[in-house]
């Protein structure tokens, strides 16, 4: 069993402020049980740390090999051996960076065998491990999901696939990473459609495609129901890489979706940041619309670098960024079952050890910080009071009879011309609300 991984960090972080030194691992913002809106920080973040880019990731990129110090990645091991070693490093960072839950793919955490009974073998292994360590440590799981896009079965779709076996194959992937994450008394489960989109029309029948998405998520639903787990399903958008362009391409395309198949109750979506700003949104926006179109569940934390077109998953360090989209989730109510998952990558360079702490605690952090300037928002009220200002119209007579269908087309039209309307234009001040949310920024105490 391996211990002590992160040996040059033999304490966990704690809060320690402004009285934090130089080079000092502790956080500056992030006090978990400070009160925030009623709530304790670490209850409205959620935050959790993820298996993949953090454990199982050898910082490699298309020009150059691994970077990272991982013993357990080195390829001349028994596999279930290092799948050990990451795990035990893996609840040791977790326990040491003091956050309360976890994320993993099913291959995350166990290899993958000769045939998918083998497969499964593994992971029940590695589940009831990661069990006991849960109980020991005190960390639960975020969610879990399955790893429908690595393989090369995979390089056409998984639910999307030309051939009906591979659908079936994820099907018991699914399945299987299902019960598993139920057995760990996971809060959601996450279906990332990595690779269900197209690359060329040329060879592509579009609506079967999407016919066979929507069966394959009514299967999940159903078994979601049927083994009784209570978690949140959850699909992450993202506009296209590894495809030239996936379904699930934002968060108004995922819902459409959803409505058109009658799924819109069974699931909600798990925005990414990075993935928003691929699809020409801002964070803020798809936020936004999913808490007002009542499909907001959770959040992986991240961002992308405006040089570089494609998905980074750099750790957030924005609060000017994060803020508004902060203030749009608290005044939603907040996350119900979701949370922050740092679905973050080191930079190549970054190869000692503790840097997987710097950046997790600078990240949390600037989530942190953004959580008291949404709270400022909330109480400041100048953006609510603005709305309410910009739309009031609607609550007058005509307002409520065109909402309410009290009047057809030409009635309408008919009392337009009879009254002579000739509305004047209003400013949307919004130089003003962008001053007034700096100012709040700006004068918002840690």
């Amino acid at each position: 069993m391996m211990t002590q991984f992160f040996d040059t960090v033999p304490e966990p972080v704690a809060f320690a402020g402004r009285s934090a030194g130089l080079g000092q691992l502790a956080y500056r913002v992030y006090n978990p049980d400070r009160q925030v809106l009623g709530r304790r920080m670490e209850d409205h973040l959620r935050i959790a740390v993820c298996y993949w880019h953090s454990f199982n990731w050898p910082g490699s990129d298309i020009f150059g090999h691994g970077t990272f110090d991982r013993p357990w990645l080195a390829p001349d091991q028994d596999p279930m051996d290092a799948a050990r070693a990451k795990q035990d490093a893996a609840f040791e960072f977790f326990e040491k960076l003091g956050t309360p839950f976890f994320c993993f793919h099913d291959v995350d955490m166990a290899p993958e065998g000769g045939s998918l009974a083998e497969s499964r073998a593994n992971l029940d292994a590695m589940v009831d491990r990661a069990a006991a360590k849960m109980e020991a440590t005190g960390v639960r799981l975020l969610w879990g999901t399955a790893n429908l896009f690595s393989h090369p079965r995979y390089a056409a779709g998984a639910a999307t696939n030309p051939d009906p076996e591979v659908f079936a194959h994820a099907a018991a992937q699914v399945r299987h990473m299902l019960e598993a994450t139920h057995r760990l008394d996971g809060a959601n489960y996450v279906l990332w459609g990595g690779r269900e989109g197209y690359e060329t029309l040329l060879n592509t029948r579009l609506r079967q495609e999407a016919d066979q998405l929507a069966r394959f998520l009514t299967l999940v639903a159903e078994h979601k129901h049927k083994i009784g787990f209570t978690g949140t399903l959850l699909l992450e958008p993202k506009p296209q890489e590894p495809t030239k362009h996936q379904y699930d391409y934002d968060c108004a395309a995922v819902h459409g979706f959803l409505e058109r198949y009658g799924l819109v109750d069974e699931f909600k979506v798990n925005i990414e940041v990075n993935h928003a700003t691929l699809s020409g949104h801002s964070f803020h926006h798809e936020v936004a619309y999913a808490v007002d179109n009542g499909i907001f569940g959770s959040v992986d934390a991240n961002r992308g670098d405006p040089q570089n077109g494609w998905d980074t998953d750099q750790f957030p360090n924005s609060v000017d960024e994060l803020s508004p989209a902060l203030y749009e989730i608290v005044r939603g109510g907040g996350f119900s079952t979701g949370g922050f998952n740092f679905d973050t990558k080191l930079r190549r360079q970054s190869m000692a050890r503790d840097d997987l702490f710097w950046g997790h605690i600078g990240g949390i952090d600037t989530l942190a910080r953004s959580l008291l300037v949404a709270e400022a928002m909330v109480a400041d009220g100048t953006v609510e009071h603005a709305r309410e200002q910009r739309y009031a119209q609607w609550g007058s007579d005509l307002g409520v009879d065109i909402m309410k269908g009290g009047v057809d087309l030409a009635s309408l039209a008919d009392k337009a011309v009879a009254d002579r309307l000739s509305p004047l234009p209003v400013s949307g001040r919004q130089e003003r609300l962008e001053n007034e949310v700096n100012r709040i920024i700006w004068t918002t105490p840690s």
